[in-house]
Protein backbone atom coordinates (compact mmCIF):
# COMPACT_ATOMS: atom_id res chain seq x y z
CA UNK A 1 0.00 0.00 0.00
CA UNK A 2 3.02 2.38 0.69
CA UNK A 3 4.29 1.52 -2.23
CA UNK A 4 1.28 2.47 -4.08
CA UNK A 5 1.14 5.88 -2.53
CA UNK A 6 4.51 6.58 -3.19
CA UNK A 7 4.04 5.79 -7.38
CA UNK A 8 1.06 8.02 -7.34
CA UNK A 9 2.47 10.95 -5.51
CA UNK A 10 5.25 10.84 -8.17
CA UNK A 11 3.34 10.34 -10.97
CA UNK A 12 1.18 13.53 -9.96
CA UNK A 13 4.47 15.71 -9.24
CA UNK A 14 5.85 14.52 -12.65
CA UNK A 15 2.37 15.33 -14.94
CA UNK A 16 2.40 18.33 -12.09
CA UNK A 17 -0.95 18.07 -10.85
CA UNK A 18 -2.59 17.36 -7.34
CA UNK A 19 -4.99 14.74 -7.35
CA UNK A 20 -7.88 14.93 -4.69
CA UNK A 21 -10.71 13.32 -3.67
CA UNK A 22 -14.11 15.52 -4.36
CA UNK A 23 -17.07 15.69 -1.83
CA UNK A 24 -18.72 18.83 -1.90
CA UNK A 25 -21.59 19.68 -4.66
CA UNK A 26 -19.69 22.92 -6.19
CA UNK A 27 -17.03 20.38 -6.05
CA UNK A 28 -18.96 17.63 -8.15
CA UNK A 29 -20.80 20.73 -10.61
CA UNK A 30 -17.72 21.68 -12.07
CA UNK A 31 -16.66 17.64 -12.24
CA UNK A 32 -19.56 17.57 -14.26
CA UNK A 33 -18.40 20.72 -16.51
CA UNK A 34 -15.00 19.29 -16.99
CA UNK A 35 -16.81 15.78 -17.94
CA UNK A 36 -19.27 17.05 -20.71
CA UNK A 37 -16.22 19.85 -21.83
CA UNK A 38 -14.57 16.34 -22.86
CA UNK A 39 -17.44 14.43 -24.02
CA UNK A 40 -19.87 16.82 -25.45
CA UNK A 41 -17.10 19.26 -26.83
CA UNK A 42 -19.07 22.93 -27.86
CA UNK A 43 -22.66 21.73 -26.50
CA UNK A 44 -22.81 18.16 -29.33
CA UNK A 45 -24.35 15.63 -27.55
CA UNK A 46 -25.64 14.94 -23.76
CA UNK A 47 -23.22 14.74 -20.56
CA UNK A 48 -21.91 11.90 -19.44
CA UNK A 49 -22.75 12.15 -16.05
CA UNK A 50 -24.89 14.85 -13.65
CA UNK A 51 -23.72 16.74 -10.65
CA UNK A 52 -26.49 14.80 -8.34
CA UNK A 53 -25.52 11.38 -9.42
CA UNK A 54 -21.79 12.37 -8.53
CA UNK A 55 -22.87 13.70 -4.78
CA UNK A 56 -24.63 10.33 -4.29
CA UNK A 57 -22.12 7.86 -5.41
CA UNK A 58 -19.20 10.15 -2.73
CA UNK A 59 -21.61 10.39 0.08
CA UNK A 60 -22.32 6.00 -0.42
CA UNK A 61 -18.30 5.79 -0.04
CA UNK A 62 -17.62 5.51 -3.50
CA UNK A 63 -14.50 7.60 -5.46
CA UNK A 64 -14.79 10.91 -6.94
CA UNK A 65 -11.29 12.28 -7.81
CA UNK A 66 -9.97 15.26 -9.25
CA UNK A 67 -6.80 16.01 -11.22
CA UNK A 68 -5.81 19.67 -10.35
CA UNK A 69 -3.40 22.08 -11.93
CA UNK A 70 -2.79 24.84 -9.73
CA UNK A 71 -6.50 26.10 -9.23
CA UNK A 72 -7.62 24.68 -12.67
CA UNK A 73 -9.62 20.94 -12.42
CA UNK A 74 -8.59 19.39 -15.53
CA UNK A 75 -9.54 15.79 -14.74
CA UNK A 76 -12.07 13.77 -13.09
CA UNK A 77 -12.41 9.73 -12.35
CA UNK A 78 -15.11 8.27 -10.86
CA UNK A 79 -15.52 4.61 -9.54
CA UNK A 80 -18.06 2.64 -7.68
CA UNK A 81 -17.90 -0.73 -6.00
CA UNK A 82 -18.53 -4.14 -7.15
CA UNK A 83 -20.69 -6.68 -5.00
CA UNK A 84 -18.92 -7.69 -2.25
CA UNK A 85 -17.29 -11.37 -2.03
CA UNK A 86 -20.46 -13.96 -1.85
CA UNK A 87 -18.09 -15.84 1.37
CA UNK A 88 -16.67 -13.12 3.10
CA UNK A 89 -18.31 -10.10 2.90
CA UNK A 90 -15.40 -7.90 2.00
CA UNK A 91 -15.03 -5.23 -1.15
CA UNK A 92 -12.86 -6.75 -3.54
CA UNK A 93 -13.84 -4.62 -6.87
CA UNK A 94 -14.32 -1.31 -7.97
CA UNK A 95 -15.43 -0.64 -11.25
CA UNK A 96 -13.77 2.97 -12.70
CA UNK A 97 -16.70 4.08 -14.56
CA UNK A 98 -15.07 7.18 -16.31
CA UNK A 99 -11.61 8.76 -16.23
CA UNK A 100 -11.60 11.82 -18.55
CA UNK A 101 -8.30 14.61 -19.02
CA UNK A 102 -9.22 17.98 -20.93
CA UNK A 103 -7.84 17.75 -24.35
CA UNK A 104 -5.53 20.22 -23.63
CA UNK A 105 -3.57 18.53 -20.82
CA UNK A 106 -3.93 15.28 -21.95
CA UNK A 107 -0.72 13.99 -23.27
CA UNK A 108 1.39 15.33 -19.74
CA UNK A 109 1.02 12.17 -17.54
CA UNK A 110 -2.43 13.51 -15.82
CA UNK A 111 -4.49 10.40 -16.67
CA UNK A 112 -1.66 7.80 -15.39
CA UNK A 113 -1.59 9.94 -12.05
CA UNK A 114 -5.26 9.97 -11.94
CA UNK A 115 -5.22 5.82 -12.22
CA UNK A 116 -2.65 6.01 -9.75
CA UNK A 117 -3.76 7.38 -7.18
CA UNK A 118 -7.18 5.53 -7.80
CA UNK A 119 -5.12 2.70 -7.36
CA UNK A 120 -3.40 3.67 -3.89
CA UNK A 121 -7.18 4.78 -2.91
CA UNK A 122 -8.33 1.34 -3.39
CA UNK A 123 -5.76 -0.88 -1.94
CA UNK A 124 -6.03 1.60 1.63
CA UNK A 125 -10.16 0.43 1.10
CA UNK A 126 -9.02 -3.36 1.13
CA UNK A 127 -9.97 -3.69 -2.70
CA UNK A 128 -7.45 -5.67 -4.70
CA UNK A 129 -9.38 -5.24 -8.02
CA UNK A 130 -10.36 -2.64 -10.78
CA UNK A 131 -12.38 -3.00 -13.68
CA UNK A 132 -12.90 -0.28 -16.43
CA UNK A 133 -14.36 -0.66 -20.39
CA UNK A 134 -12.58 1.44 -22.95
CA UNK A 135 -13.29 1.54 -26.67
CA UNK A 136 -10.67 -1.27 -28.69
CA UNK A 137 -10.42 1.56 -31.36
CA UNK A 138 -8.54 3.93 -29.53
CA UNK A 139 -5.57 2.55 -30.07
CA UNK A 140 -3.56 4.91 -27.33
CA UNK A 141 -6.05 3.31 -24.75
CA UNK A 142 -5.18 0.23 -25.26
CA UNK A 143 -1.66 0.68 -24.59
CA UNK A 144 -2.37 2.87 -21.42
CA UNK A 145 -3.99 -0.27 -20.53
CA UNK A 146 -1.51 -2.58 -21.21
CA UNK A 147 1.47 -1.05 -20.99
CA UNK A 148 1.49 1.81 -18.37
CA UNK A 149 -0.65 0.27 -15.87
CA UNK A 150 -0.13 -3.47 -16.64
CA UNK A 151 -3.95 -4.37 -16.39
CA UNK A 152 -5.56 -7.35 -18.76
CA UNK A 153 -7.85 -6.87 -21.78
CA UNK A 154 -10.41 -9.61 -19.88
CA UNK A 155 -13.54 -9.65 -21.95
CA UNK A 156 -14.77 -8.31 -25.65
CA UNK A 157 -18.61 -6.69 -24.48
CA UNK A 158 -20.71 -5.91 -27.57
CA UNK A 159 -22.91 -2.44 -27.62
CA UNK A 160 -22.35 -2.86 -23.78
CA UNK A 161 -23.85 0.86 -23.51
CA UNK A 162 -26.65 0.59 -25.88
CA UNK A 163 -27.20 3.76 -28.34
CA UNK A 164 -24.66 6.99 -26.80
CA UNK A 165 -25.55 10.33 -27.25
CA UNK A 166 -22.09 12.09 -26.31
CA UNK A 167 -20.71 14.37 -28.54
CA UNK A 168 -17.70 11.77 -29.32
CA UNK A 169 -19.62 7.97 -29.22
CA UNK A 170 -23.02 8.81 -31.17
CA UNK A 171 -23.83 7.21 -34.02
CA UNK A 172 -20.56 4.52 -33.56
CA UNK A 173 -21.68 1.98 -31.18
CA UNK A 174 -20.51 1.18 -27.92
CA UNK A 175 -18.98 -2.37 -28.12
CA UNK A 176 -16.32 -2.19 -25.48
CA UNK A 177 -13.39 -4.21 -23.55
CA UNK A 178 -13.34 -5.15 -19.89
CA UNK A 179 -10.21 -4.02 -18.34
CA UNK A 180 -8.96 -6.09 -15.01
CA UNK A 181 -6.46 -4.89 -13.39
CA UNK A 182 -4.65 -6.29 -10.38
CA UNK A 183 -3.84 -3.84 -8.24
CA UNK A 184 -1.09 -5.74 -6.25
CA UNK A 185 0.18 -7.06 -9.05
CA UNK A 186 0.37 -5.85 -12.13
CA UNK A 187 0.94 -7.77 -15.60
CA UNK A 188 2.81 -6.80 -18.37
CA UNK A 189 2.50 -7.31 -22.48
CA UNK A 190 4.42 -10.21 -24.17
CA UNK A 191 6.18 -9.52 -27.33
CA UNK A 192 5.53 -12.39 -30.43
CA UNK A 193 5.10 -11.71 -33.86
CA UNK A 194 1.87 -12.42 -35.73
CA UNK A 195 1.57 -15.46 -37.58
CA UNK A 196 -1.58 -14.68 -39.16
CA UNK A 197 -3.33 -10.91 -39.60
CA UNK A 198 -6.91 -11.92 -39.31
CA UNK A 199 -8.30 -7.91 -39.47
CA UNK A 200 -6.20 -4.72 -41.34
CA UNK A 201 -7.30 -1.73 -43.16
CA UNK A 202 -6.87 -1.48 -47.07
CA UNK A 203 -6.27 1.22 -48.99
CA UNK A 204 -8.63 3.46 -48.46
CA UNK A 205 -8.24 3.00 -44.51
CA UNK A 206 -10.75 0.59 -44.66
CA UNK A 207 -11.70 -2.79 -42.74
CA UNK A 208 -10.34 -5.56 -44.66
CA UNK A 209 -11.05 -9.44 -43.13
CA UNK A 210 -8.61 -12.37 -44.18
CA UNK A 211 -11.54 -14.63 -43.44
CA UNK A 212 -15.33 -14.76 -43.48
CA UNK A 213 -16.38 -14.07 -40.11
CA UNK A 214 -18.08 -17.31 -39.19
CA UNK A 215 -15.02 -19.17 -39.66
CA UNK A 216 -12.44 -16.53 -37.59
CA UNK A 217 -11.96 -19.10 -34.48
CA UNK A 218 -11.32 -22.14 -37.00
CA UNK A 219 -8.62 -19.79 -38.92
CA UNK A 220 -7.07 -18.64 -35.65
CA UNK A 221 -6.90 -21.77 -34.48
CA UNK A 222 -4.06 -22.89 -37.39
CA UNK A 223 -1.90 -20.86 -35.59
CA UNK A 224 -0.56 -19.66 -31.90
CA UNK A 225 0.01 -15.91 -32.60
CA UNK A 226 -2.64 -13.75 -34.24
CA UNK A 227 -2.35 -10.00 -35.41
CA UNK A 228 -5.92 -7.33 -35.53
CA UNK A 229 -4.32 -3.87 -36.93
CA UNK A 230 -7.07 -1.28 -36.24
CA UNK A 231 -6.48 2.73 -37.84
CA UNK A 232 -4.25 4.42 -35.48
CA UNK A 233 -5.86 7.35 -35.23
CA UNK A 234 -9.71 6.34 -35.36
CA UNK A 235 -11.05 9.66 -33.73
CA UNK A 236 -9.84 11.49 -37.08
CA UNK A 237 -11.27 8.54 -38.89
CA UNK A 238 -14.43 9.63 -37.64
CA UNK A 239 -14.52 13.04 -37.78
CA UNK A 240 -13.15 12.51 -41.51
CA UNK A 241 -15.31 9.43 -42.60
CA UNK A 242 -17.90 8.58 -39.82
CA UNK A 243 -19.38 6.07 -42.24
CA UNK A 244 -15.96 3.87 -42.12
CA UNK A 245 -15.40 4.17 -38.74
CA UNK A 246 -18.27 2.96 -37.95
CA UNK A 247 -17.76 -0.34 -40.74
CA UNK A 248 -14.78 -0.79 -38.42
CA UNK A 249 -17.03 -1.69 -35.11
CA UNK A 250 -18.39 -3.89 -37.00
CA UNK A 251 -15.05 -6.05 -38.45
CA UNK A 252 -13.26 -5.86 -34.88
CA UNK A 253 -16.52 -7.26 -33.19
CA UNK A 254 -16.71 -9.94 -35.83
CA UNK A 255 -13.19 -10.95 -35.62
CA UNK A 256 -12.21 -10.06 -31.69
CA UNK A 257 -15.29 -11.19 -30.05
CA UNK A 258 -15.38 -14.15 -31.03
CA UNK A 259 -11.69 -14.91 -30.69
CA UNK A 260 -11.91 -13.72 -26.66
CA UNK A 261 -15.19 -15.69 -26.41
CA UNK A 262 -13.10 -19.26 -27.08
CA UNK A 263 -10.15 -18.42 -24.76
CA UNK A 264 -7.80 -16.00 -27.09
CA UNK A 265 -6.35 -12.95 -24.89
CA UNK A 266 -5.01 -9.72 -26.08
CA UNK A 267 -0.79 -10.09 -25.74
CA UNK A 268 0.30 -6.83 -26.78
CA UNK A 269 -0.56 -3.69 -28.79
CA UNK A 270 1.37 -2.50 -31.35
CA UNK A 271 1.72 1.90 -31.54
CA UNK A 272 0.63 0.95 -35.10
CA UNK A 273 -2.60 -0.25 -34.09
CA UNK A 274 -1.87 -4.06 -34.05
CA UNK A 275 -3.17 -6.49 -31.53
CA UNK A 276 -1.57 -9.23 -30.75
CA UNK A 277 -3.64 -12.40 -29.44
CA UNK A 278 -2.74 -15.70 -28.51
CA UNK A 279 -3.96 -18.56 -26.32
Amino acid sequence: MEQAQQEAARAAASAGVVVRCLHSPEQMQRAVEVLAEIWAPGGRGEPPVEAGLLVALEHAGNYVSGAYSADELIGVTVGFFGAPDANTGRLQVMHSHIAGVLPSHARGGVGAAMKLHQRAWCLEQGVTTMEWTFDPLIVRNARFNLHKLGARLAEYLPQFYGEMRDGINAGQGSDRVLVRWQLSDPERPTEREPERILLEPDGSNAACLAVEPGQVVTAAGEVGVVGLRVPQDIAALRAERPEVAAQWRTALREVMHPLMRSGWSVSNVRPDGLYLLSR
